[in-house]
């Protein structure tokens, strides 16, 4: 073999190595870029689950003239005022809505959610209404009825709402009822343990009201300002004042507004 057939096939064998290096790595290159794309690439609809309520915003409210329905207990009605009819929270939203407007106030004194949905739903379903504002939640906590119990009824209420009207609806939770005088006799591991429970209840208010699409006034969030100033408290140390009534509506209305 000649010195230069020899150096030929010694050069032609190391540029079918490096040709063969270069396609490792390139192969080895093309996996990676195709990996990073298929990583980075929008899922399909398939790896998703379908649409829930709580993926939407709450309804707007119209232009025009409003339906608004209460729902609630002895605080919807008024209890703790001098005039109910003119001093409660609910006439007082009504009081800003646009000229024209109606109010169907369905609340019930001493009511619980449970009862509200036989009582007091049916009807609201059956007005077609452009505004709903939910507070049925204090009976039912101060009662002792069970957190699984009412968070199943909230759910059965909402899921009703959303599926069967077109409204704005707006949902309070329970402000700190440790500061009311009414529970002033507690001892402090009572109130500090009451006060837990609120803050539980309170959380599964609020994952309720993100599935349905619900505008939730947090009035614990509020610093519970309903319970803790003097003021706003009734004589009978449980329900609103007229004053209290008066901020109430201001918060059911700013949340209403949104």
């Amino acid at each position: 073999m000649g010195i230069f057939t020899f150096v030929h096939q010694i050069m032609d064998m190391l540029t079918r190595t490096r040709l063969h290096r270069f396609l490792c790595i390139s192969g080895f290159l093309l996996v990676l870029i195709l990996s990073a794309c298929a990583s980075t690439a929008p899922q399909s609809n398939s790896s998703h689950p379908h649409s829930t309520a709580g993926q939407s915003t709450p309804i707007p409210l119209p232009d025009g003239p409003v339906i608004y329905v209460a729902l609630g207990a002895s605080d919807a009605v008024g209890v703790g005022s001098k005039s109910p009819g003119s001093q409660g929270y609910v006439p007082l939203i009504a009081g800003h809505l646009p000229k024209g407007s109606h109010l169907i106030n369905l609340g019930i004194s001493g009511i619980r959610l449970h009862q509200a949905l036989s009582q007091e739903l049916p009807l609201a379903l059956t007005t077609s209404p452009n505004l709903v504002t939910v507070w049925l939640v204090a009976n039912d906590f101060v009662d002792g009825v069970l957190y699984n119990d009412y968070t199943r009824d909230l759910n059965t209420l909402l899921q009703r709402l959303h599926t069967s009207i077109h409204a704005r609806i707006v949902m309070a939770d329970l402000p700190d009822l440790t500061r009311l005088p009414a529970f002033a006799n507690q001892t402090p591991p009572q109130k500090a343990q009451m006060l837990q429970a609120i803050q539980y209840w309170n959380k599964g208010i609020a994952q309720l009201a993100r599935k349905y699409n619900v505008v939730l006034l947090d009035l614990f969030s509020h610093g519970s300002e309903i319970t803790a100033h003097p003021a706003y408290i009734s004589f009978d140390g449980f329900h609103p004042s007229a004053l209290g009534y008066a901020q109430l509506a201001n918060y059911f209305w700013q949340a209403i507004k949104g």
